[in-house]
């Protein structure tokens, strides 16, 4: 805000000088200012293809991010789940089983799967918008492709099991660490789950040595994760549990 100053001259008189008045109602900006270039992204730094990774990971042994989870958060869902794979940060949340409301697209005998995987605005370093892009409804399309198999879904006829994933910051593995989020909310709301393979995802060309051990390996990290998800369960199930009877 800058005070405008204005002189008025006339014959034979001294010079009239009139101060505009200050608007109060305007926030004056900072007194000092910074470059917009300060905050532009550094260009992205391809790491080595041998040794350690940025965040300390050996790159020949199975060696996980480390995980953070929790379950039963949102009291409104049937189940619920949060976890943090390294940046990666994750919620999801499981409605149901409830009657379908689209019974002439369900099988009577089988119940019916949803899933909807959304990114949130602030999640990436290019901020998005709440629409669901195609990027979404791929992850979405994939997310349910490898739940479907896993759920015992001839248990629940006449039903409908809704899941709900959205992604708080992506650092990378966003899609199996949405299975892994999806699968223990899935657990918290009660809905039986089959140990097995239900979903691959591979890039490029590869042999079928390399194919097999890298399936090897996804396993194991697998087996590495069990501990946390037990545990994660176990302390949702003696939270919800009531208290004992004083008799």
């Amino acid at each position: 805000m800058y005070l405008i100053l204005l002189e008025f001259f006339t014959p034979g008189c001294f010079p009239f000088r009139s101060t505009m008045p200050t608007d109060t109602k305007r926030v004056r900006g900072p007194e000092v200012s910074q470059s917009p270039s300060l905050f532009l992204c550094k260009p992205t730094v391809v790491p080595p293809p041998h040794g350690r990774r940025a965040d300390g990971r050996q790159r020949d042994q199975v060696d996980v991010r480390p995980v953070f989870v929790r379950c039963g958060l949102v009291s409104q869902a049937k189940g619920s789940a949060y976890i943090e794979a390294g940046n990666t940060k994750l919620m999801c949340c499981v409605y149901g089983p409830r009657e379908t409301e689209r019974k002439d697209e369900t099988d009577m005998k089988c119940g019916r799967l949803t899933t909807d995987m959304r990114f949130a605005p602030f999640s990436c370093p290019e901020r998005g918008s709440w629409i669901q892009g195609s990027q979404d409804k791929d992850f979405s399309l994939m997310l349910h492709e490898s739940l479907q198999p896993a759920l015992c879904l001839h248990k629940y006829p006449r039903s409908q099991i809704e899941v709900n994933v959205m992604v708080l910051e992506n650092s990378g593995s966003v899609l199996a660490h949405a299975v892994t989020c999806a699968s223990l909310a899935l657990a918290d709301a009660g809905i039986e789950i089959l140990n097995q393979i239900s979903g691959l995802q591979s890039d490029g060309e590869m042999t079928e040595e390399t194919l097999t051990a890298g399936v090897r390996t996804c396993i194991e990290g697998c087996y590495k994760l069990y501990p946390v998800i037990q545990q994660a369960l176990a302390k949702a199930v003696r939270r919800a549990a009531p208290p004992p009877s004083e008799s």
